[in-house]
């Protein structure tokens, strides 16, 4: 990590990298019909896994763990304030049964690709626990496992870098599928149909950039904007902290109080929850509010590209080659059960995408593949059924690992 042209503590320089690729991601996207297709977000990421791969930014930084702790809270009340309170109820109930489908497949895919590799991976029980619960909730389960089942702390590592490649690589493949013809022609996508339709393919004009056409903003809109959003960010995470705090959470708790831990002391879904609440009392208020998802989304493409840095390939190639095998196993056929029964139940495919995108990235990224694809009215329905997967995670993945520890 030390021996790359900028270091780790150089803060203002990695801060200035980061922007500056999100704001030529942008440019790219709305300027060229190529970039379009591809999608910034992917072009985002790709060029942050070749500058962490080839040296020039570290794989780790505090600048990175900003982003996620700062900007992405900040981005989501931003991208909410434009959200369709009657259609995300709409929404939300084929999301859920597809989430739930898709997790069948991290289930199915773990004990395929054990079966295949427990003999050639050490301590496989206690990644499959970790993985597991990784790819249905998130890197708060990732944790949760690996102390509980006493993972070795140089497993845990080479693990966390093969997860890093794997969701960088399979969201630029999700990003990429609504552009295929194949799957355009078998899945409905009535999403992609109303912004192509919306966007209208004027001449020498770019899908991305017709979309994002001007607005008038004032100082007042950034102002209002900007200040609502963080003044919903503290409240929901401090709201969320004192829950946690006073909720029973531990061994000897019931069950009952670990599901409302988890629902009530997650940041995420308190905020979520929280914005649609001053959605609903407050309509007026956000109305008049204008630029509100273009700041959100800006904050996004920062966060695509810090999601490309930590995708380091020497490491995965000297350290667990084996595992980014396992991983991809498991990714492989969560995709592929999660598309094959999308396509018996009739789900669209823009569904269907995000919630497998929930389950392998988390919430967060699934709600950043939304935005990207302006896929509004699927931003808020995606995050609160994608936080489901941080209550059921922990539990799938002790039962994997006290499963698979019998068959070492």
């Amino acid at each position: 990590m030390n021996h790359t042209l900028i270091q780790p503590d150089d803060t203002l320089t990695l801060w200035g990298i980061i922007i500056v690729w999100a704001c030529a991601s942008i440019y790219l996207e709305q300027r060229y019909s190529w970039a379009s297709k591809m999608s910034g977000a992917v072009i985002a990421l790709i060029g942050a896994i070749i500058l962490s791969n080839t040296n020039v930014i570290p794989t780790e930084s505090a600048v990175y763990d900003a982003v996620w702790s700062v900007i992405v809270p900040l981005a989501i009340p931003l991208l909410l304030f434009n959200v369709n309170i009657r259609k995300l109820w709409q929404e939300g109930g084929k999301l859920l049964l597809i989430f739930l489908i898709s997790s069948i497949g991290t289930v199915a895919g773990t004990i395929i690709s054990f079966s295949l590799l427990k003999n050639s991976i050490p301590f496989l029980d206690k990644i499959s626990a970790m993985m597991s619960a990784s790819y249905i909730g998130g890197s708060v389960n990732f944790l949760a496992m690996a102390t509980k089942f006493s993972a070795p702390g140089e497993m845990v590592s080479s693990a966390v870098v093969a997860d890093n490649l794997m969701m960088a690589i399979y969201i630029i493949i999700l990003m990429a599928i609504p552009a295929v013809t194949f799957f355009r022609k078998r899945y409905s996508t009535p999403h992609i149909d109303a912004l192509e339709k919306q966007v209208g393919n004027q001449q020498n004009e770019t899908s991305a950039e017709g979309f994002w056409k001007r607005k008038d903003i004032s100082l007042k809109d950034i102002a209002l904007a900007v200040g609502t959003a963080f003044l919903l960010v503290i409240v929901s995470f401090k709201a969320a902290d004192y829950l946690a705090s006073v909720i029973p959470s531990g061994n000897d708790a019931l069950f009952i109080f670990h599901i409302l831990h988890g629902l009530f002391g997650d940041h995420y879904l308190m905020l979520t929850t929280l914005t649609f609440a001053v959605l609903s009392f407050f309509p007026n208020h956000f109305k008049k509010i204008n630029g509100s998802q273009e700041f959100g989304t800006f904050l996004i493409y920062i966060f695509f590209v810090v999601i490309g840095v930590p995708a380091s390939i020497p490491m995965i190639i000297q350290h667990a080659p084996l595992l980014l095998l396992f991983v991809f196993i498991i990714v492989f056929i969560n995709m592929l059960i999660s598309l094959a029964a999308g396509k018996v139940l009739k789900i669209n495919l823009e569904e269907i995408l995000l919630a497998s995108n929930a389950n392998i990235g988390g919430p967060t990224t699934a709600a950043a593949m939304a935005i990207a694809k302006g896929w509004k009215n699927l931003v808020g329905p995606i995050l609160v059924v994608g936080t489901l997967g941080y209550i059921i995670g922990n539990y799938i993945g002790t039962i994997i690992g006290y499963w698979f520890s019998t068959l070492m």
